[in-house]
């Protein structure tokens, strides 16, 4: 996008974005759900009224809009409204919609071990078992140094993970049975799994779950 494609109205909710050091992602979604409201009211989104917000709102849910979604679209407009125009009275009755909270699928000891014992390769192999072990996501698998991996005091750095904040982990046996792997991956890149987890997920993961096999589907959060 060009300086020269950008609205005084986009920049100035970009700027606003930038000065609380919003993601570029989330600034792109951002700029995206503003876009989509835009298209619906067939007007500048400043012209905007509380009535126009709620007509909004319902025309999502008609869609059959999920509720990342509409809380996506909620957030998005409460800051564009709020801290953008300075106009927080029309976003002062939106509410977010609450997710019905479902229990994660907890495999067996057994079935873990069927499932890692199917992963198709090594490198797959010991990126879940990190996984897992760990309790780590997949971009914080994805960023995994070896000098994050503290074996005096059995634990793993994990630097800017969730929330963007840093936490440690305990380092589990198997884990720390497979250093030596991510330490050779690691002799010609810093990061120890760049590029491997982010397929697992897609790949690895579905083609261990068909090999296993496993009553229960294994999933891993991105």
């Amino acid at each position: 996008m060009t300086d020269k494609a950008i609205s005084p109205l986009r920049r100035r909710m970009i700027e606003d974005m930038t000065i609380r050091k919003f993601a570029p992602k989330t600034q792109h979604d951002y700029v995206q759900r503003v876009k989509h409201f835009a298209a619906f009211l067939g007007r500048s989104p400043d012209t905007a009224s509380f009535e126009d917000v709620r007509r909004y709102q319902l025309h999502l849910v008609t869609s059959g809009a999920g509720v990342p979604t509409l809380n996506q679209s909620v957030s998005t407009l409460r800051f564009f409204f709020r801290i953008t125009l300075g106009r927080a009275d029309i976003v002062n009755h939106t509410q977010f919609v609450h997710q019905p909270r479902k229990l994660p699928v907890v495999l067996s000891p057994e079935e873990v071990a069927r499932f890692l014992g199917a992963a198709p390769g090594l490198k797959y192999k010991v990126a879940l078992s990190v996984a897992y072990g760990a309790g780590l996501r997949v971009s914080e698998v994805v960023a995994l140094k070896v000098s994050d991996i503290d074996s005096k005091r059995m634990v793993i750095r994990i630097e800017q993970g969730k929330g963007h904040k840093d936490r440690y982990v305990m380092l589990s046996s198997p884990i720390w049975l497979a250093r030596p792997d991510i330490e050779r991956r690691c002799e010609s890149n810093e990061n120890a799994y760049t590029g491997s987890l982010g397929t697992a997920q897609a790949g690895g993961v579905k083609v261990a779950y068909r090999a296993a096999p496993l009553c229960r589907s294994p999933a891993l959060h991105p």
